[in-house]
């Protein structure tokens, strides 16, 4: 994602852009010979009129410094492209002028990304906040793996970046700068940086937090014409309408892997299962490792417990809202919601009735993370 870094420091290549009368930054949808629409980050489609004297530069991602930017052209720019148009509107308000086109290429953004999300899955961990401490700039956390619950301490610095997601949203994009006294027990949070090698510390580089709602309970309506759910939440004892996007992830656990974890929940609250069931499950989820690009890692940092839910939830084939049934039931991760109760699916799980009978309250005891969704990437 760009950011609209100004000023920028003057090319050797190109004369320093003015101060603009107007700029907009945003993503290239459509391009023509001599002009551009741009859908800007605050929703708005732009169009952008190319003149003879428009300069177009590109950047690499997180770039802010002109001077390592090389002079391209119109038809060096395809959709998808980022860009930071700098101008003049025209005179009908709706256009435009182009002075300045600062270009981050499409190819290179992913490119940074996925090798971002690596780093969140490699050096990443992610679980609930227990406790924050400002005075010494630590966060503690628990995470749920095959060993069952630990706590992690996460060391902050003065260069740690904090962000928090929106409250109605499940985009990382829309994940704002923030603060550690922001940060609450029970938020969920991901962090990546350095390790002990005992696994119980972590100096965070990067932060990302926010308050999630978990929901377990029986679907009481399905609407897919609103593309809606309608669950008794057990945990609350209400129901909640949960609004599925197309940026949900749905899944369906096996019976078979259902009945493992539920086995293992079990255990870890009197004893161990019969037949080594606890052991199969972290074996299979070892086994099938961490989903590119999810973000979620094992959960424990990569420590030699990969058995947590979410590693395994990354590897189930996706499912749609008609392959779930009234009655059925499901776990849910969604956002906070708004007033009106209705909320926005980060997570919906289905084929989850013997977990919820090994473990009544459901969510709250086999935390479902939200971070496969929109995986932290690393920003800017």
């Amino acid at each position: 994602m760009m950011a609209a870094p100004l000023p920028y420091q003057q090319s050797s290549s190109a004369p320093a852009p003015a101060t603009p009368a107007a700029k907009v930054v945003g993503t290239i949808q459509t391009l023509g010979a001599n002009n551009l629409v741009v859908k800007s980050d605050e929703g708005a489609d732009r169009n952008v009129a190319v003149q003879d004297g428009t300069h177009f530069l590109q950047v690499n991602p997180g770039e802010k410094d002109l001077k390592k930017s090389v002079p391209i052209h119109l038809s060096d720019l395809q959709a998808g492209d980022r860009v930071l148009v700098l101008g003049k509107e025209a005179q009908d308000g709706k256009t435009l002028a182009a002075g300045y086109v600062i270009v981050m290429k499409k190819i290179d953004l992913e490119a940074r990304q996925r090798t971002q999300q690596q780093d969140w899955q490699k050096r990443g961990i992610g679980g609930l906040v227990e406790k924050t401490d400002p005075a010494t700039g630590e966060i503690t956390v628990s995470v749920t793996g095959a060993g069952g619950k630990k706590e992690i301490t996460i060391h902050t610095t003065k260069a740690t970046v904090i962000r928090r997601y929106a409250p109605n949203s499940v985009k990382f994009d829309d994940a704002k700068q923030s603060t550690l006294d922001a940060i609450k027990a029970g938020d969920q949070l991901r962090a990546r940086g350095a390790r002990s090698d005992d696994g119980t510390q972590l100096t965070a580089e990067e932060i990302v937090t926010g308050s999630f709602r978990n929901i377990a309970g029986k679907v009481s309506a399905i609407d897919s014409a609103t593309g809606t759910m309608t669950v008794a939440d057990n945990i609350t004892k209400n129901s909640v309408q949960v609004k599925v996007s197309a940026e949900s992830q749905l899944r369906k656990l096996p019976a078979p892997m259902a009945q493992r974890i539920a086995m293992r929940l079990k255990a870890a609250a009197g004893g161990p299962p019969a037949g080594g069931a606890g052991a199969g499950a972290s074996k299979e989820a070892s086994s099938q490792g961490a989903p590119p690009g999810a973000g979620g890692g094992n959960g424990e940092g990569g420590h030699g417990a990969a058995g947590d839910l979410q590693t395994m939830l990354g590897r189930l084939p996706a499912s749609s809202l008609s392959d779930f049934q009234k009655g059925e039931a499901v776990m849910i991760v969604s956002t906070e919601g708004s007033g009106d109760g209705e909320v926005t699916a980060i997570t919906v799980l289905g084929g989850v009735e013997p977990i919820l009978s090994a473990a009544p309250k459901g969510a709250k005891d086999m935390v479902i993370s939200p971070w496969s969704l929109s995986a932290p990437e690393g920003g800017g």
